[in-house]
């Protein structure tokens, strides 16, 4: 017996796209005689096509006076959903009109300043090389899996063990303290002397202060207060304008670095509880797509200028627990 992995849609009555267009631009006028001129028709068609909506529906979506119309309560909730529906239509109707057949749509996430700050610059020169892969790209904190989300490649942090996917190990994670250089003038920046400097957090790591001074076997009393952001880059964006000291991915803020605008408060690097990963479903695992990507971030690791150990030399950090990769 075939089994549909498809199955069709129960309801079988729906209402036409000029129907709907017409009842759309009608909400949003509040007005038949507008809406006809945006659509270029009369004002008696545009009211036929929502009185026959109105009928198929079984339910009044305007009140209607002699002056004016306005929208029921059903009128209103219906006009949010038809104008997400017209959106996603004009969508994906402008998606395939503008692409070659032969073209191949690569969807993928990121959190945000991993995206900015690691992926965009490794898939510089991507598109020029395989014209017929147009990627699209969405930086999200998370999650980034789900049955609502159609994502081809996820490049996450965590311990890689993501249930039905394919998880590739990128490189490690080395966290490091840095802060403007004139925001240690005056300051104890002893790590026993907390009250002297304020401490940045990530939101969604409440205790990695905990695990960077536990790692140095320094124990600390009392809580951290300091402010709390949702993504490294307003971390990174807080320290250099002298907020206080951030507890950053090294790779990812090895710009400000090497340029001076940042610099570290500790010549230490806490290696973190996970690592970088690039993840796809394992139905994607023969998608050709999805091979092209995986081939040029492996060369794009082997051909990079800096290893995070030749970055920790440069920067005087003299923590053994870097590891190659």
């Amino acid at each position: 017996m075939k089994t549909d992995t498809n199955p069709s849609l129960a309801f079988r009555r729906y209402p036409s796209t000029t129907a709907l267009q017409c009842f759309e631009t009608a909400a949003r006028h509040l007005s038949f005689t507008n809406a006809a001129l945006e659509l270029h028709m009369t004002q008696s068609a545009i009211s036929k096509q929502v009185a026959q909506l109105e009928e198929m529906l079984n339910i009044s979506l305007f009140y209607r006076t002699s002056q004016r119309i306005s929208l029921t309560p059903a009128g209103k909730a219906y006009y949010i959903d038809v104008l997400s529906i017209l959106k996603h239509i004009e969508t994906a109707t402008t998606n395939l009109m503008s692409h070659s057949s032969n073209l191949e749509v690569l969807k993928m996430v990121s959190h945000p300043t991993f995206c900015a700050r690691w992926l965009i610059p490794a898939l510089h020169g991507f598109s020029q090389e395989n014209p017929l892969i147009r990627l699209d790209i969405k930086e999200q904190v998370g999650p980034f899996f789900s049955e609502e989300h159609d994502i081809d490649i996820a490049f996450l942090y965590g311990e890689g063990t993501w249930s039905g996917m394919q998880n590739v190990k990128l490189f490690d994670e080395y966290c490091v303290a840095v802060c403007r250089p004139d925001y240690l003038q005056g300051k104890d920046l002893q790590p026993q002397q907390s009250d002297s400097y304020v401490l940045l957090q990530l939101s969604s790591r409440p205790s990695a202060w905990y695990e960077y001074f536990k790692q140095q076997l320094i124990s600390l009393d009392g809580t951290f207060v300091g402010p709390r952001f949702d993504t490294f880059h307003a971390c990174i964006s807080a320290a250099l304008t002298g907020y206080g000291v951030a507890l950053v991915p090294l790779r990812l803020v090895a710009p400000e670095l090497q340029s001076g605008q940042l610099m570290m408060a500790w010549k230490y690097a806490a290696k973190g509880r996970g690592a970088y990963y690039m993840s796809y479903p394992l139905s994607l695992g023969n998608s050709h797509k999805t091979k092209v990507m995986q081939e040029w971030i492996a060369r794009y690791l082997e051909t990079s200028s800096q290893s995070q150990v030749e970055l920790a030399s440069l920067l005087g950090i003299t923590c053994t627990s870097i590891s190659h990769g």
